[in-house]
């Protein structure tokens, strides 16, 4: 029913686009006559003659020349957003340039000093705040605290608008800026908190407790450059593309691209190190932000789309984990254990072809899983795919990878987001038998995606045209919704009242039907829970075989972290041991404590422990057995040897999954107060080193009853420091009643120093000495 009225709409909004949008064009030619195009407008003036200088330095006068033109420009603007199919109102009224001077004078005293008596910094990755400086160029969205976001998603647009100008112009500093409410209050901060994870965030916000309300006439974008004293106030209704003509009038904008930025006009090109978003250890959650939830009834798989993990989950209906995809951030093809996402959002998964197509949110992209192959591919856009081979990785890395100049253009257009294309696209539901339609988070652009061809169609712009096309699904999800409401049991109104503070936007991708249960996220309780149609009770999916999702990206040490003696791993406690060792086997023995008030919440397995070794050791391979013969053996020939073994040996068969196992599930390890895991080393004379990180899966011990012993369980297992850490315990256990039946993910790193001696004298002075000797270590993670 859903899909025939979808369609219907579909075919009554395939007609010549609005005349209205001619009429802005032209508004904004006028603004612009024919003699001087925007681009020569906001351009620096240069000299005219050959011997002229093409540099200048913008002196007073030019600069207000400057402002002025850009403020008739962004009046020109606002005017005309005032056509029928634009949602903006009328124009915001002016501030005084004495408040003005006033909001901008207090922002740069907030510049480079994480807190102060009336502010402080949240989300400052790697101390961004710290690189602020007077001759930057800004954007900043300020936001009233405690501000009630509305229905349209007003708020959560202008934060994808501000991603979206961050990502095109890399010179420009971005952040955000929510005032009037003390900034040590826990509403303030859960606000802001909630917004980085949701929004994924990655620039800084400030907080402050002064009232700008007067000055700012409600939430605006406040642009200026650090080393002067005007600004630009503008309103947060309009097109992105028209905020980024105004900033085109900053010379400095127009710069050259740093060097980890490709010029190819793609607003999606990423740099080499993702950055995201800094909440400290709180994402150690087993689930970080699950924003999305899709099913497949016929083969009993819920797909869990774990955003802020960079990954899907894939899980039965008794919450065992049959698989995962995604291995870290990052734009990426490949096979599910090194294909990379980047918050990914909502899913569907087509039957025919055996497949789940992905909305990979902060690429821009729609991606597809192939089950059959275990491959991920991206679908939309479409660009030239390079070889996956080991080959092709090494020759493209060294350079020699011949680039044909004749298509360079033709690849360079097909990536660039065009008029019609979805930034940040969220929603993903199906409205024919070959159609998909992909929407941002608010509703207020889609396009059609053709599966057989995997093309791109129609476009349909402006809320309106959206909703009317996926309405009846919205209105299907509002009976999900209201079965859960009305008929829930009496005891069971805490998960009901949760399902009301969804919003309406997530409410189409967040909740499933689901054999005789509504499968539904609680991103703010970092968990995915189930309401029984026929019990009537809500329950937590409580997910068991964690050791297949394997050890998380971010518990890995960086290979240039590990050459240095003595440097800890990013913000995880690290474990140093030296030892003096006799050169041969050494057979290491680790052992670490659980800490108290904790139990396991899954066994340790070898998928979730990491190991390197450097220098004068390696590492001896599991299959090469305990028996192995005891003699020194050099470096380059093990070397050789391990190749030797990689190409002669068999894969390992994989376990194979049992459904309708009645046998219940071993919980010995909940009462065990230690883990064990080994390595065996080769050691040759010199130094060593043994670099081991392994990750528990804990929850507070069950004799933890009362709500802030729990509370302040999870704090002392996160050791939380900052305050993005401290306040998303807050969210959490606020939407928890019980928070036992909580994962989360304890690292634990271990970097073992040995020094080897020469070896013993032999009899004669050809005979060499090997021994074979073991090593105990002990960890306490207290």
């Amino acid at each position: 029913m859903a899909q025939a009225s979808a369609a219907a709409a579909l075919r009554r909004l395939r007609r010549p686009r609005d005349p209205s949008a001619a009429l802005l064009s032209s508004r904004l030619h006028f603004c612009f006559p024919s003699s001087t195009s925007a681009e020569e407008l906001h351009r620096p003036h240069q000299p005219k003659g050959r011997g002229a200088s093409t540099t200048t330095t913008s002196s007073p006068s030019s600069w207000n020349a400057r402002v002025t033109r850009l403020s008739g420009f962004l009046l020109a603007i606002d005017k005309a957003a005032l056509l029928p199919h634009s949602s903006a109102a009328t124009a915001s009224s002016e501030s005084t340039p004495a408040s003005q001077s006033q909001l901008l004078h207090f922002i740069k005293s907030a510049f480079g000093t994480l807190e102060g008596q009336n502010h402080c910094w949240l989300n400052a990755t790697n101390g961004s705040w710290k690189t602020f400086n007077q001759e930057g160029i800004y954007l900043a969205l300020l936001y009233e605290s405690c501000e009630a976001l509305d229905s349209h998603g007003k708020h959560s647009a202008a934060f994808g608008r501000l991603k979206y100008l961050q990502q095109r112009y890399s010179h420009l500093n971005v952040f955000a800026m929510q005032y009037g409410s003390d900034i040590s209050s826990l509403a303030a901060q859960s606000q802001a908190v909630r917004t980085i994870m949701k929004e994924y965030i990655t620039f800084p916000i400030l907080l402050s407790d002064k009232d700008f309300t007067n000055m700012t006439n409600g939430a605006c974008y406040f642009l200026f450059e650090g080393s002067k004293d005007h600004a630009l106030i503008t309103k947060l209704d309009g097109e992105p593309e028209l905020v980024i003509r105004g900033m085109e009038g900053f010379s400095a904008l127009s710069a050259e691209p740093s060097e980890n930025v490709i010029d190819s006009g793609v607003p999606w090109q990423k740099e080499e190190v993702v950055k995201e978003p800094y909440v400290g250890s709180f994402r150690n959650m087993l689930l970080y932000h699950p924003g999305c939830v899709s099913v497949d009834e016929d083969g009993d798989h819920i797909f869990i789309s774990d955003s802020n993990h960079h990954r899907i989950i894939i899980s039965n209906s008794d919450g065992m984990i049959l698989d995962s995809i995604g291995s870290s951030p990052g734009f990426e093809d490949g096979e599910f254990e090194s294909a990379k996402l980047l918050h990914p959002a909502a899913s569907f998964y087509h039957a025919a072809e055996d497949c789940l197509y992905i909305v990979d949110s902060e690429n821009h992209a729609v991606r597809k899983a192939d089950f059959g192959r275990r491959i991920l591919e991206t679908v939309y856009p479409v660009f030239n795919k390079k070889g996956s081979d080991i080959w092709s990785w090494i020759v493209d890395k060294l350079g020699f990878t011949k680039e044909d100049t004749s298509k360079r253009e033709d690849v360079l257009n097909i990536q660039d987001i065009d008029a019609d294309s979805v930034v940040f696209p969220w929603h993903l539901l199906q409205i024919s038998e070959d159609d998909l339609l992909v929407a941002d988070r608010n509703f207020e652009t889609a396009w059609i995606l053709r599966m057989s061809i995997g093309e791109k169609q129609d476009s349909v712009r402006g809320r309106a045209g959206v909703m009317e096309l996926c309405q009846q699904m919205i209105n299907e999800r509002r009976a999900l919704l209201k079965d859960v409401h009305m008929n829930g049991s009496s005891g069971d109104k805490e998960h009901s009242n949760l399902l009301e503070k969804i919003p309406c936007n997530d409410l189409v991708s967040s909740i499933s039907r689901f054999e005789k249960c509504i499968v539904f996220c609680d991103t703010d309780g970092q968990r995915v829970l189930k309401y029984d149609l026929d019990t009537k009770d809500t329950s937590n999916i409580h997910f068991t075989n964690l050791g297949i999702l394997g050890l998380p990206y971010w518990f890995v040490c960086p290979l240039e972290r590990v050459s240095t003696w003595g440097h800890s791993v990013g913000q995880f406690q690290e474990h140093s041991r030296k030892v003096n060792v006799l050169p041969g086997r050494c057979n290491i023995n680790i052992s670490v404590d659980i800490p108290v008030d904790t139990e396991l919440a899954a066994p340790l397995v070898e998928s979730c422990i990491w190991r390197q070794v450097r220098g004068s050791g390696a590492e001896i391979a599991d299959s090469d057995g305990q028996d192995t013969t005891s003699e020194k053996v050099g470096i380059a020939q093990q070397w050789y040897d391990e190749i030797d073994n990689l190409a002669f040996s068999e894969a390992a068969e994989e376990p194979a999954v049992h459904k309708g196992d009645d046998k219940p599930a071993d919980e010995s390890h909940r009462d065990q107060k230690s883990v064990q895991f080994t390595c065996a080393i080769n050691v040759s004379p010199g130094t060593c080193e043994l670099v081991a990180s392994a990750a528990l899966y804990l929850k507070i011990d069950r004799t933890k009853a009362e709500h802030q012993d729990q509370k302040a369980a999870i704090k002392r297992i996160l050791q939380c420091h900052g305050r993005e850490e401290h306040v998303g315990v807050e969210l959490l256990t606020e939407n928890r009643g019980d928070a036992r039946d909580l994962v989360i993910m304890k690292p634990v790193h271990l970097r073992l120093r040995m020094d080897c001696a020469d070896h013993p004298a032999g009899t004669t002075n050809k005979e060499t000495i090997s021994t074979e000797s073991s090593l105990d270590i002990s960890i306490s993670l207290e």
